[in-house]
């Protein structure tokens, strides 16, 4: 028995160190900011904090990577989250979103806060800074509300409903 565990120890201690040489997938670290958020709404400071803590590492091009991300699956796995989280919503590609695409993800992150299905119970466990305060969801909701109904008084209604 000693024997198979040995064995399998150095099996999964030999592979792990060959999936170390698999190709890790680019940074997600692009300093353009011409189509960020910030571009076409006011993002508050304190907005931008809570966004910059809380949401930017899966939903921007802005990922700050831990020390453990250079570590395959690990890396596999984050960037995995990275992709989808962008393909959901990207907040430096934001500005570039047509605007009914704009007023629908805006929607989606006040229901997300509200209903604490972001930031994600994963993300938080282990960056306890993203764990946000009902203040500062009340906060992120309040702005992105505010931006929904800024868009109502500026744009025709149908301008802000997605085709589908």
């Amino acid at each position: 028995m000693k024997k198979v565990l040995k064995t399998t120890a150095t099996v999964f201690l030999l592979l792990f160190i060959v999936i170390q040489f698999y190709p890790r997938a680019a940074p997600n670290n692009n300093p353009d900011a011409s189509r960020d958020i910030g571009r076409v709404h006011l993002v508050p400071p304190d907005v931008e904090r809570i966004l910059e803590t809380a949401c930017y590492d899966c939903h921007s091009n802005k990922t700050v990577y831990p020390w453990y991300s250079k570590l395959q699956p690990v890396s596999y796995w984050l960037n995995d989250h990275i992709v989808e989280g962008k393909k959901e919503l990207n907040f430096s590609e934001f500005a570039g979103y047509r605007l009914a695409k704009q007023f629908h993800k805006l929607e989606e992150v006040i229901g997300e806060v509200k209903e604490n299905k972001m930031p994600l119970e994963s993300y938080s466990f282990v960056h306890t800074d993203a764990k946000l305060t009902q203040d500062q969801k009340l906060l992120l909701a309040n702005w992105a509300q505010a931006i929904r109904d800024s868009m109502r008084s500026v744009y025709p209604p149908d301008s802000l409903i997605r085709k589908k």
